[in-house]
């Protein structure tokens, strides 16, 4: 490690010795979104948040190996994922890269210290990983585009001050060319968001309907019927190496737990434990590799790229079998998500069902391979 890199950890390191992370996992109340805000506040007190932003708007410029090195310790550290994640990730680097200057001087500050929380209204019932199939109208009159449409899946929606949607402005073009963005207030007369039950009993998710919403014709980011463009900028923070670094060590640690407690109680012993285990083992590091490679790409200067799809691909596959293995190793007991040691302390519950969506989150994995097969392997299209 360079010593600028190793200055910049020690750094954070003492910073988190001095301000312990809240111990929570995930807001599901009003008092625990407060809780997680004010975490963020406290980080942009230190300025660690949005360390990836130019520092002009008040980042610190960080490196692609810091903002790993950033990752990984707040993993370890135990910091829960901020409350305003989708716009520190997402929105921030889609305004610097098509927004005003008028919309990055009002939004983006308030984005880092937590005064603004986004969500992304992306997704809809009818179009998922195929976004140019959405339907959520917006018609200009005036001043303002008039939204119609619904929207899910969408984390934190129930405690956001604002959300980066697309919307189609121009329904007669063809679908990739009549898309819009816009910032739609979520306090706007006409958003009703109601939080969706998970498998994990959690409330994260939600669907968001939008009727006769009204939207100042200011709050369009990038031009009009462009919006698949300027999309095609949150969509590649939101595949990239953003999250990886933080799931890379939760699952390094998992994967150490899990070891050492069947190492504990002979169930190493067992021939077919230690065969999934190691196939485990083996499995997180390949994932730690292909980490590795993202940032030397990073690091000489070249774009994320569609090589990306392969990182999360195998993420998603192995982080469910992970968690598979766990509690198949781990007995019966696993999968009552008792709170005691030979269960995780009821981590391998809550694993097998979240990971569940791992391979549907931020693109399929159907549509992962179809990005490697056309963009890296060189695959023609298949006729439809």
């Amino acid at each position: 490690m360079p010593p600028r890199d190793a200055d910049f950890r020690d750094e954070l390191q003492s910073w988190l010795a001095e301000h312990p992370p809240p111990d929570i996992e995930l807001a599901t109340t009003r008092e625990e979104a407060q809780r997680l805000r004010e975490w963020q506040r406290t980080l942009h007190g230190g300025r660690w948040i949005g360390i990836h932003w130019p520092v002009q708007y008040g980042g610190r410029g960080a490196s692609p190996a810091q903002v790993a090195i950033y990752n990984a310790e707040l993993a370890r550290a135990g910091a829960p994922p901020v409350l305003g994640r989708a716009g520190v990730t997402l929105v921030g680097p889609t305004l610097m890269t098509h927004g005003t200057e008028e919309q990055r001087l009002r939004w983006m500050r308030r984005i880092l210290a937590g005064d603004d929380v986004w969500c992304q209204l992306f997704s809809e019932p009818g179009a998922g990983s195929d976004l140019a199939a959405l339907s959520t109208r917006a018609d200009k009159r005036g001043g303002v585009y008039r939204v119609n449409g619904q929207k899910v899946w969408s984390s934190y929606a129930t405690f956001a001050d604002l959300g980066i949607a697309l919307v189609r402005t121009n329904p007669d073009a063809p679908p990739h060319k009549g898309i819009s963005m816009l910032a739609i207030p979520m306090d706007a007369e006409g958003v009703d968001v109601r939080p969706l039950r998970q498998i994990t009993g959690e409330r994260e998710f939600n669907e968001v309907f939008l009727d006769d919403v009204e939207v100042p014709v200011d709050n369009l980011i990038g031009p009009e019927n462009d919006g698949w463009r300027v999309a095609n900028t949150t969509l590649a923070n939101e595949r990239g190496a953003a999250f990886i670094w933080r799931e890379q060590v939760q699952l390094e640690a998992a994967i150490e737990h899990l070891w050492n407690t069947c190492a504990g109680d002979g169930r190493l012993d067992d021939p077919l434990v230690r065969e999934g285990l190691a196939r485990s083992r083996i499995a997180v590091e390949i994932f730690r590799l292909h980490n590795a490679r993202t940032l030397s790409r990073l690091s000489r200067g070249h774009d994320i790229g569609p090589e990306s799809s392969l990182v999360k691909l195998f993420w998603a596959g192995m982080s469910q079998r992970l968690f598979e293995t766990a509690t198949a190793v781990s007995g019966p007991r696993a999968t009552l998500a008792a709170e005691d040691e030979n269960t995780g302390d009821g981590k391998w519950t809550r694993g097998l069902l979240s990971t569940r969506a791992n391979s549907i989150m931020g693109g399929t994995s159907e549509i992962q391979r179809t990005i490697l097969a056309e963009r890296v392997l060189g695959l023609p299209r298949e006729p439809r």
